[in-house]
């Protein structure tokens, strides 16, 4: 832990305490239980069944995280078959437009139908959400490399492949770093709809549980929970992507997300 990274998480504990003190504050002026339990109400519940929730984060976690792999590997496919083969992209590309046309939350039901109540179909969910902005910000990296570059390999001889794989590809990982990190916070999205829609397990199955049983405090557990799991990730992802460029300058600082900076 650098010395830098103190002011940050100085920063972000400060502005935890705000918005809990905030949502204390409205406790006091009068919301109902039923729709915003206190925070230490949450608190104590996030203690009590800490069992449940981790049983629960542990199947939410893992169709996340398989998601996230799977729609990498195809997106970053997509995008290096698209470079290397320019007579695909007139056909590829309209299509790749098409399914971002249908709202993935529209064909929730249907994958469920498809692949079962089981993980695969929140698999399913998640790596169609994440597949085009991986696809897409690989793409453009590849079609971005300077030309000068270029023009070296050809001088040298450099094939096709080699051209792609060791020059245009390093060259379009900052690009797919921003849809990595877009992506880590995309999947629990697919992997809590898919859940919502069909499921026997998951943070998602145990807040749709929690609702019908008027257990706010829980269903506010479970968001923390998946919160937790968000960030975490997403720091993960972040922290990775560091390690596979460090010819990559950083201009912005090393944790930009604290920072209050995104790019």
């Amino acid at each position: 832990m650098t010395r830098s990274l103190y002011p940050a998480l100085l920063r972000l504990m400060l502005a935890t305490t705000l918005l809990v003190g905030l949502w204390q504050l409205i406790v006091i002026l009068g919301a109902p239980r039923y729709m915003l339990p206190a925070p230490l109400s949450v608190l104590h519940t996030l203690i009590e069944q800490s069992g449940l929730l981790w049983h629960h984060a542990l199947v939410t976690l893992g169709e996340i995280v398989a998601g996230f792999l799977c729609g990498t590997l195809l997106g970053t496919v997509t995008a290096l078959t698209l470079s290397r083969w320019a007579f695909l992209r007139s056909t590829v590309l309209p299509l790749l437009l098409l399914t971002q046309a249908i709202p993935v939350f529209a064909i929730a039901p249907l994958l469920v139908l498809w692949f079962g109540y089981g993980p695969g179909s929140k698999v399913v969910m998640a790596t169609l959400i994440i597949y085009f902005p991986i696809a897409s910000t690989c793409y453009d990296g590849l079609r971005q490399t300077q030309p000068g570059w270029l023009d070296l390999v050809t001088t040298m001889g450099g094939s096709a492949n080699r051209q792609l794989f060791y020059i245009r590809l390093p060259a379009a990982l900052p690009s797919l770093a921003s849809g990595l990190r877009m992506a880590a916070t995309a999947a629990p999205i697919g992997a809590i709809i898919g859940e919502w829609v069909g499921s026997s397990a998951g943070l998602g199955y145990l807040m749709l549980q929690a609702n019908g049983r008027m257990q706010t405090d829980l269903m506010f557990a479970a968001l923390i929970v998946l919160l937790l799991i968000t960030i975490t990730l997403y720091f993960t992802v972040d922290r990775l992507c560091r390690l596979a460029m460090p010819w990559q300058p950083d201009h912005t600082g090393r944790h930009t997300l604290i920072n209050g900076e995104r790019s």
